[in-house]
């Protein structure tokens, strides 16, 4: 963010066990790196003029509760819609089409023939309808399925996540984009998945810790279910993790926001709340609550 008029723009490396530079004390505008740690929290304590926190992703989470009195947090809702929602796309597709299958054949040079699932003609259920939710609903126009919508709230056209039970058993695919906050935490639970449909199939692009990770081990496991997972609970997975060899679950390493497109878009973003803090205009994206 060069060249913003009578400001210093400082990038600084906040890493656990380091000590910043004293002019942290200084900061009032705070852009955390896009995979913020623990430090990156911390280190507001030191910023005593601090007024405003820019995240560069949709979620809070690892940063809301370090977020001094005085201070607002704005997040970067509409900035990863369109890179998240293709990977949600491309994983309903690359799991139904058995990608993951044919791409391990390929590698062992195996022509394995055999028919796949599809698109057409499922119906997808969207928990957590926002920016995002309607993104990938505009990217499944064509695909010929039927889209069901849950959010938080009801709205027209939007179911509210008191109707979620009764929608459960009809999707074939459930695409997970909530927040992660204490009401989504291990939303996705035994109950939850038992509700599902046999053979449907899970994409969780939101957060790791939405899922119980034991139950939906043993729903893949029993070839009940399948997952299309960017964020796993624990999160980086470890190597030994049985996620990683079940049979039905594809993985990404929280790769669904990381293009070129959605770099651009959250650095303009930042840039114009930076520009709109200094000319004490509104600012957007202001979080309340729990979001």
């Amino acid at each position: 963010m060069t060249g913003l008029p009578g400001t210093d723009v400082e990038i600084v490396p906040v890493e656990d066990g380091t000590t910043p530079p004293a002019s942290v004390a200084d900061v009032e505008f705070y852009v955390p790196s896009f995979f913020p740690t623990v430090a990156s929290g911390e280190v507001m304590r030191l910023m005593k003029r601090l007024r405003v926190v820019q995240t560069l992703t949709a979620g809070v989470d690892r940063l809301q509760p370090y977020v001094p009195d005085g201070a607002v947090l704005c997040n970067a809702r509409g900035a990863h819609d369109a890179a998240t929602a293709e990977w949600t796309v491309a994983a309903m597709l690359g799991a139904l089409r058995e990608f993951p299958l044919f791409a391990r054949e390929q590698a062992a040079s195996r022509w394995t023939y055999q028919p796949t699932d599809q698109l057409a003609e499922k119906t997808v259920l969207i928990v957590g309808y926002g920016s995002i939710g309607a993104a990938v609903e505009r990217r499944l126009a064509g695909f010929e399925v039927s889209v069901l919508r849950v959010a938080r709230g009801p709205r027209a056209g939007v179911a509210g996540l008191a109707e979620l039970p009764a929608l459960l058993p009809a999707a074939d695919v459930v695409v997970l984009l909530v927040p992660f906050t204490p009401e989504t935490k291990g939303m996705v639970d035994a109950g939850f998945l038992s509700r599902m449909k046999d053979g449907a199939l899970l994409v969780n692009a939101a957060r790791g810790a939405v899922v119980d990770t034991a139950a939906l081990c043993a729903e893949v496991a029993a070839g009940r279910l399948r997952a299309a997972l960017d964020v796993t609970d624990p999160e980086p997975l470890p190597p030994s993790h049985e996620l990683w060899t079940l049979p039905g679950v594809f993985i990404t390493p929280h790769v669904a926001a990381s293009t070129p497109v959605s770099q651009q878009r959250v650095v303009r973003l930042a840039r114009e709340q930076a520009e709109a803090y200094l000319r004490g205009d509104q600012l957007r994206n202001v979080i309340t609550g729990t979001y």
